[in-house]
């Protein structure tokens, strides 16, 4: 006897699991930026990869209850893992990863945006947002796990604020 053909429900479940579970790998494999700040391009890729993936987790059952089955499934799963990286900081770091400095002392840190698949616009963007017109008017600025860019700007006589 399979896993996968346990029984309807049951399958449904395992399956979505299995989706689930591997959809969460890819995207935190892909980089923080999927999941914030999507350009449009991104949330054409998202949405096709929910449309591709939707047979491979109701599989035969394209029935009311089936797609019930997986939405009660997928939201199981999120439930859980929040839970989960909510009382551990190692799984949190693994699934979310960790703030990344993009700009120090006014200077772009170019390893940092090309590992992070950031434009060096998307920074002065970011940085024009807070006020600033330039990367050399900025401390730090952090690529943080949610996507956003915090920008700390230098003070008037070029060191951080607060020092």
């Amino acid at each position: 006897m399979n896993l996968l053909d346990i029984g309807d429900p049951i399958q449904v479940i395992v399956r979505t699991a299995i989706v689930y579970l591997f959809l969460v790998l890819i995207l935190r494999l892909s980089g923080k930026r999927e999941v914030g700040q999507m350009s449009i391009l991104e949330l054409i890729v998202i949405l096709l990869i929910s449309d591709a993936v939707q047979n491979s987790m109701v599989g035969e059952d394209t029935t009311l209850v089936g797609g019930l089955v997986a939405v009660m499934a997928l939201l199981g799963l999120d439930y859980g893992l929040n839970l989960l990286t909510g009382r551990s900081r190692r799984l949190r770091r693994a699934i979310e990863g960790e703030p990344r400095l993009l700009v120090r002392d006014g200077r772009l840190l170019t390893k940092a945006l090309r590992e992070e698949k950031v434009e060096p616009d998307e920074v002065r963007a970011a940085i024009r947002t807070q006020g600033l017109a330039r990367v050399e008017d900025v401390r730090l600025a952090v690529l943080e796990t949610d996507g956003s860019i915090s920008v700390i700007p230098m003070d008037r006589a070029g060191g951080a604020r607060g020092d």
